[in-house]
């Protein structure tokens, strides 16, 4: 089995593809939100062996995309609330907060969690559309 971990900003991702034993298979590596990044991303999920899962902190709306094109892909993705994986432990007195230590603990989080999550679905159309205008209309009423 092998965890994605991705830490989702707004104009890329950082990914670390781990399995069990804490072997790494790709270390923290950044990921720019564009098509393109993100279908040599799913090739490179996809040339993996073994049962592959993606889980990601489910952070405003910066997920959605990455998460629709990796389930669109076939790859099971799972967005996770992020105060879980913050109480995550680390096992370390220092926790820094970089990117790159986010998907690190993202991908440990689903090693330890593989069958316990539920998979990530695409809302349909209208519910995002209703979503988009709710936040549009607060953001002009504000």
């Amino acid at each position: 089995m092998n965890a994605i971990g991705i830490d989702v900003s707004e104009g890329k991702s950082t990914v670390t593809i781990r399995s069990p034993g804490g072997v790494v298979l790709m270390p923290p590596r950044d990921i720019p939100l564009t098509r393109s990044a993100i279908n040599t991303l799913i090739e490179q999920i996809k040339r993996l062996d073994d049962e592959t899962k993606a889980y990601m902190e489910h952070t405003g709306r910066y997920y959605e995309p990455i998460a629709s094109c990796l389930s669109d892909a076939g790859i099971f993705v799972n967005a996770v609330n992020p105060i879980l994986i913050r109480d995550f432990g680390d096992d370390s007195l220092r926790t820094p907060k970089t990117d790159k230590v986010d998907s690190k603990k993202i991908s440990r989080y689903a090693l330890d969690r593989w069958a316990k999550l539920k998979q990530y679905r695409n809302m349909d159309k209208t519910r995002n559309q209703i979503k988009t205008i709710n936040r549009q209309f607060s953001f002009y009423t504000d």
